[in-house]
């Protein structure tokens, strides 16, 4: 069931960006007096056509992509029968090149104004939760493997990023952080100021398939929820008590808890107990996964923050404009070798996975806003057979006043075609290598 959910929702979700990236194409191309023959969202073979007017409306059984048949126009469809004869006024080859470069246009234009819509009513409708530098300096961090393979120890407390301050938690270990260059952390040890350099190349071992986390705040608890039968129930333990000590070994923070605790696995240990200002000693059987079977209620205090209308649409654009920055980010960092392709790219089967097995809403919109952005970056690459080459074409006869023939077009159409299709089957068998 789950597997069919993400595939449900990445289904709606591409049929939702590919129908509005073509529609915008179709309206742009109407709107010129171009003939449009063919909107179809997925590939053929067709599961549903209808006709109307002189277009044929239609749904195909391959769903990951859609086109637009413009008559007079060298595309995916390589269809060039026509372009023998002299042009109609209403083919695309027939309109001056500024309204063609529209037409290119169209879908890409399409793709940004809907991320950035969507991401305007998430930032309106939800806020901000965030964690305040303040508050995460109270106890300092938790670092994992990785946070110590960068130079990160447990207890440090952030001071800056490259210099500069910072307001939140989220702003030291987001991807704006993670895909930079010359990156580095200036944290307070013990009264000591340590500075901890993160190399160019790090977000490489963030793509690993189970990567652990980096750091995260550091927590004070206590006991939210026993887990009925578990050992920490047979052992007395109540919501609301505090394990202040395990063996005689002072705890206080989450993760000395649970650090203890993988040390004892399948033994008894005592637990100190803190209940209502009484102390007392529990005797609790650890697992073999190093738990004792209760959920930790934080003692951390979120800042939400909610915003007008007038100021989601600011938060709202640029949250969408940073996905495109991050990819040219991403895609400079493949160029010089700091990261690989075959851990940065993602094809539909990682991408059903970022949606998850359970339906949720806020997250399936986050995912379409961000697919969105993604699909207008992707397309307007030049590359033929994209947008993008198109408009470099369109671009060139617009500034030269020279058209590139008809052969070159199609010849550079054949050859993006075998770029797109050898792109695909990369992404496709790495998601497929990926599950294993």
């Amino acid at each position: 069931m789950e597997v069919l959910i993400m595939v449900g929702q990445l289904l709606l979700g591409l049929s939702i960006l590919v129908g509005l990236h073509e529609w915008g194409h179709m309206v742009a191309a109407k709107s010129f007096g171009m003939r449009v023959e063919k909107f179809s969202i997925g590939f053929p073979p067709k599961i549903w056509a209808k006709q109307i007017g002189e277009t044929e409306y239609s749904i195909g059984a391959i769903p990951l992509g859609g086109f637009v048949k413009i008559t007079g126009m060298i595309d995916e469809s390589l269809d060039t029968k026509s372009l023998s004869e002299e042009p109609k006024p209403y083919e695309f080859r027939a309109k001056p090149a500024w309204q063609r470069l529209i037409v290119m246009l169209g879908g890409i234009i399409v793709n940004v104004i809907t991320g950035i819509i969507i991401f305007i009513f998430i930032a309106y409708a939800s806020g901000e939760t965030y964690l305040p530098k303040e508050e995460l300096n109270k106890h300092g961090i938790v670092a994992y493997d990785l946070g110590e393979q960068l130079g990160f120890k447990t207890g440090d407390k952030i001071i800056d990023v490259n210099g500069q301050d910072y307001e939140k938690f989220s702003d030291i270990i987001g991807a704006e952080v993670l895909m930079g260059s010359n990156i580095y952390f200036t944290v307070d040890r013990s009264g000591e100021e340590v500075r901890v350099e993160m190399p160019n190349d790090f977000v490489e071992r963030l793509s690993e398939k189970n990567a652990p986390p980096v750091i995260a705040p550091r927590n004070i608890f206590s006991i939210g929820e026993v887990v009925e039968d578990s050992n920490a129930q047979k052992a007395g333990l109540l919501a609301g008590d505090r394990i202040t000590g395990i063996n005689g070994k002072d705890v206080q923070y989450f993760d000395q808890l649970t650090t203890a605790l993988d040390t004892l696995k399948l033994k008894t240990v005592q637990a100190t107990v803190l209940r209502g200002g009484n102390e007392m000693i529990l005797p609790v059987k650890v697992s073999e996964e190093g738990t004792i079977g209760f959920r930790a209620s934080m003692e951390t205090n979120f800042v939400t923050r909610e915003f007008s209308f007038g100021e989601a649409i600011g938060v709202g654009t640029v949250r969408a404009f940073s996905v495109v920055w991050l990819n040219i980010q991403g895609i400079n960092k493949m160029v010089k070798g700091e990261v690989s392709a075959r851990k940065s790219m993602a094809g539909p089967i990682r991408i059903a996975t970022m949606f998850g097995g359970t339906w949720d809403w806020g997250r399936f919109w986050y995912l379409v806003g961000l697919l969105s952005m993604v699909l207008a970056f992707m397309n307007f690459l030049p590359i033929p057979a994209l947008d993008g080459g198109h408009v470099v074409f369109l671009t060139w006869e617009i500034i030269s006043g020279r058209k590139p023939s008809d052969k070159f077009l199609e010849g550079a159409q054949k050859v993006g075609m075998v770029v797109l299709l050898s792109l695909m089957a990369f992404v496709i068998i790495n998601d497929t290598i990926s599950l294993f």
